[in-house]
């Protein structure tokens, strides 16, 4: 049996950057969204186990960011547990046809990223969380093309969790069931970005998962 997971990394854009420091700020190293509220949730129920938490999310990354930027922001910080989320700002550059979204490479950096991480890190745990989008602000335009590609990048990276054996950890579901409590810019104030409220949403989602699997931080 694995020991439990004492390095863990949030990796991924804007959502799980939250605004976070560049710096050794203690006070802001996190950000202010998801990835703050599980390592700080665990870090008090866990302080006499020494845990360490990364965030290396950047705001504006797509997954071929992510894979540029592996070696210096995963490899090196040598963590047990990865946690990634990432897919938005691929269909964002398709919707707005910029440049960058010319070619759709998400699934293919993805799964680039993932086999290096195995290969580097075997022992390392991956979780991956699911994208996803409602629909209000930035989405409403065109919606039923965001929806269409982001059901495509959802299939993806479930079909990557299981192929690499990662903890799946679902969240279009979750936002969609908040939708009976309280409307879509409540949770995601753009239909992309969470509001306080969507961070902690995913926060619950992603511990009631992830603590209940192999790769329960303890």
């Amino acid at each position: 049996m694995k020991p439990s997971p004492s390095t863990i990394l949030f990796q991924g854009d804007s959502i799980t950057d939250g605004g976070r420091s560049r710096d050794e700020d203690l006070n802001h190293v996190l950000g202010h969204g998801y990835a703050y509220l599980i390592s700080s949730r665990l870090g008090l129920e866990l302080a006499s186990k020494s845990k360490k938490f990364y965030n290396r999310g950047i705001s504006g990354n797509r997954a071929s960011d992510l894979y540029a930027r592996w070696n210096e922001d995963a490899f090196s910080l040598q963590p047990d547990l990865i946690s990634i989320l990432i897919g938005v700002n691929d269909v964002w550059r398709s919707m707005n046809s910029e440049p960058r979204g010319y070619t759709d490479r998400f699934a293919r950096a993805y799964r680039h990223l993932l086999e290096e991480t195995r290969e580097v890190l075997p022992d390392t745990g991956l979780v991956l969380i699911e994208p996803f989008i409602l629909k209000t602000g930035a989405t409403l335009e065109k919606w039923e093309a965001w929806e269409k590609r982001m059901t495509e990048y959802q299939h993806q990276v479930r079909e990557m969790a299981e192929h690499f054996g990662a903890v799946w950890v679902p969240m279009q579901n979750t936002f969609n069931a908040a939708l009976e409590q309280a409307d879509a810019a409540y949770w995601l104030w753009d239909g992309v970005h969470p509001t306080a409220a969507g961070h902690e949403l995913i926060a619950r989602q992603w511990l009631s998962v992830v603590q209940q699997s192999p790769l329960a931080i303890e």
